[in-house]
């Protein structure tokens, strides 16, 4: 007679822990997810996943979730409004709303079995074995504002652009809604705007005034405004108390657009072993200790040059540096791309 499977807990129902536990259920393991808030709902998040491997779509379970995810290859960076030389992505690009993507794996989690707990709490200081943390961010700082808006009836000039500003940095490109995603990162500012209104507010004070002209003369859609404090990444992988995922393990910055990708692959780092200790074929601190050796083999490197390119695009004399090096076309973009995904 064999024993049944040992239960998997989640804390944290973001696109890493719902991912892994859907991986998880179609492997037969029983899952629960708890989740502080609900769903559908909008996320500051660039909604541009770059790096992402087919095979990690396919082991996770996601192929039809991401199958309208609209393809993005060219890249424009702007310095200040003006536009640099257009740039190619070595990779496709998948853009996607949170809003749309965290209620469709929540719902095929639930669909395949998975216990879904919304807006339920789970104290972090508990580790009973089989619990697993993907809950946020490290809440060390130091913290920027993130503004995030989707924006219709935008014209683009590329896939992506990328809007450098004074401390401040604005990426936007489609989703799967036609809605383009216009999300940024700002050092703290006083600002006399409300809601929707406020990150146009924002763009002006860090000298983009030209792209809040384009945002106020679209159609930005305030159900979809959300902000944040937003930490700007962190080199350092989290110690291995506990299995970690998502940005509760490693937050890369933002530029990158490695971020959602990162989440899905630490879910598919930590399919296997999971499975295998609710099996009974490993134990629970051989578990955290492969995942934890895991992550940081995937990862350590890409968050460490990530933190070293970051300043780049924060501070006004290196973005003017970064801005040179493009026009004449000595950036290894190809190299940095690699270093970063």
């Amino acid at each position: 007679m064999t024993n049944p499977a040992l239960p998997i807990e989640i804390v944290g129902g973001g696109l890493a822990g719902l991912s892994l536990g859907l991986g998880l259920r179609r492997a037969g393991v029983p899952v629960t997810v708890f989740e502080a808030g609900d769903y559908p709902r909008h996320r500051v998040c660039g909604e541009f996943i770059s790096g992402l491997e087919p095979e990690t779509v396919t082991t996770l379970g996601l192929d039809d979730i991401l199958s309208d995810a609209l393809p993005h290859r060219g890249v424009t960076y702007f310095l200040r409004g003006r536009a640099l030389p257009r740039l190619e992505l070595p990779g496709t690009a998948w853009g996607i709303s949170r809003h749309t993507l965290d209620a469709r794996v929540a719902r095929a989690f639930v669909e395949a079995g998975g216990d879904l707990r919304t807006n339920t709490r789970v104290p972090e200081d508990e580790t009973p074995p089989g619990r697993i943390f993907a809950a946020g961010r490290r809440r060390s700082g130091p913290f920027w504002v993130g503004l995030k808006v989707h924006v219709r009836g935008l014209a683009l000039a590329n896939d992506f652009e990328v809007h450098l500003g004074d401390r401040a940095y604005v990426g936007l490109s489609s989703v799967e809604s036609g809605a383009v995603n216009a999300c940024g990162i700002f050092a703290h500012r006083d600002v006399a705007a409300r809601g929707a209104d406020l990150l146009a507010a924002y763009l002006d004070a860090a000298g983009l005034g030209s792209l809040a002209a384009r945002i106020r003369a679209a159609d930005p859609d305030p159900a979809s405004f959300c902000v944040t404090a937003a930490p700007l990444g962190d080199r350092r992988i989290t110690t291995c108390d506990r299995v970690w995922i998502g940005d509760a393990c490693a937050s890369i910055p933002p530029f990158t657009g490695n971020g959602l990708a990162m989440a899905l692959q630490g879910a598919e780092l930590a399919l296997g072993p999971l499975a295998s200790y609710s099996t009974g074929r490993t134990g629970w601190a051989e578990s955290i200790r492969v995942i934890a050796r895991a992550q940081r083999k995937r990862f350590r490197r890409r968050l460490m040059v990530a933190s070293l390119l970051h300043p780049f695009f924060l501070e006004r004399r290196r973005q003017a540096w970064l801005a040179a090096l493009v026009r004449a076309h000595l950036v290894p973009f190809r190299a940095f791309y690699g270093a970063v995904h």
